[in-house]
């Protein structure tokens, strides 16, 4: 049976000779009160927080989610660039050999200009997964901050303001 302040407030003992001081119970009961009134809307508060915190970690779920999306279908993409590059490349060889010097010149400018391409897909390729990770963890630190316990932030707050600097630092 959950106590409320109310509860509290209002409960009436009996009386006997010899008892309690009723003006002293009273007043214990009423600061019992509102103590547990206190810690109600407390523990509410912190539920609250609770579901906001919630909320925040569903809202990076989705986030990663999209994110590994996207980096598989970029590697899905690279890997039929470089199947189709290859293919072609093979193509124009063949041909390359049956037809005149000039043709075999354009097909190895073709196939080179090719290789360039998937280079560069290459490098894009890694500068999104440097960027990835770069705001995994980003979003790793800023959770590692938010689960820390109220009591951290109790000191004098400049060894938690250097970390929130060096995070934004770090992440622009």
């Amino acid at each position: 049976m959950k106590i409320t302040p109310l509860d509290i407030q209002h409960k009436v003992f009996d009386t006997q000779w010899r008892g309690y001081h009723k003006t002293q119970v009273d007043q214990f009961l009423e600061e019992i009160a509102e103590s547990v009134e206190e810690l109600t809307k407390d523990n509410l508060v912190l539920k609250e927080k609770l579901s906001g915190k919630d909320d925040e970690v569903g809202q990076l779920k989705r986030a990663e989610t999209t994110l590994t999306s996207t980096l598989i279908s970029t590697q899905s993409f690279v890997d039929q660039l470089k199947h189709g590059a290859q293919r072609d490349a093979d193509l124009l060889v063949k041909e390359a050999e049956l037809k005149a010097e000039e043709i075999l010149a354009q097909s190895r400018a073709e196939l080179a200009e090719m290789r360039r391409m998937i280079s560069t897909l290459k490098q894009q390729r890694a500068l999104v997964l440097d960027r990835l990770r770069l705001t995994l963890s980003s979003f790793h630190r800023l959770v590692e901050i938010e689960e820390r316990p109220e009591a951290s932030f109790e000191g004098n707050g400049e060894s938690d303001m250097s970390v929130e600097r060096t995070s934004h630092r770090e992440a622009g």
